[in-house]
């Protein structure tokens, strides 16, 4: 991708998209399917901090289910931006707690997403999780 240096920055689209990746990070933690489905892109795919890899299918139809219960998903970092009017990469830490049964999982993962803009909104299509382990 040949992208200038002035139209990798542009402050009103960088936030418009860290708006979209907070409210696809709300409808997950609410199990909003239709606002899920919607951000989703068809060929979405995710790589878990396990590092496993999930299909956009087998993604939502685990949070639909309950199986994958987010109780937290929030940046708490900045939320740094690359990328111009079609393609944007989002690249952050996050907190994230997922109701295990009795268990609550607590985690710390730096957290990369890409979008495209498909049909004039932005669509998630690739999400990867690395955990980021306490220091002894």
């Amino acid at each position: 991708m040949n992208v200038d240096a002035d139209a990798r920055h542009d402050e009103p689209r960088d936030d418009a998209l860290r708006d979209v990746e907070r409210a696809r990070l709300r409808s997950l933690v609410e199990a909003d399917m239709a606002a899920a489905n919607s951000v989703h892109a068809d060929d979405y795919q995710l790589i878990t901090p396990s590092g496993r890899a999930l299909t956009r299918a087998e993604y939502l139809d685990a949070v639909a289910s309950g199986e994958l219960n987010y109780r937290a998903f929030e940046p708490i970092s900045e939320i740094a931006m690359w990328g111009d009017d079609r393609i944007g990469l989002l690249r952050y830490v996050a907190r994230i707690e997922i109701q295990d049964g009795d268990e609550l999982v607590q985690l710390t993962c730096w957290h990369t997403d890409g979008y495209e803009k498909r049909a004039g909104r932005w669509q998630a299509v690739w999400s990867q999780a690395t955990r980021i382990m306490p220091v002894d």
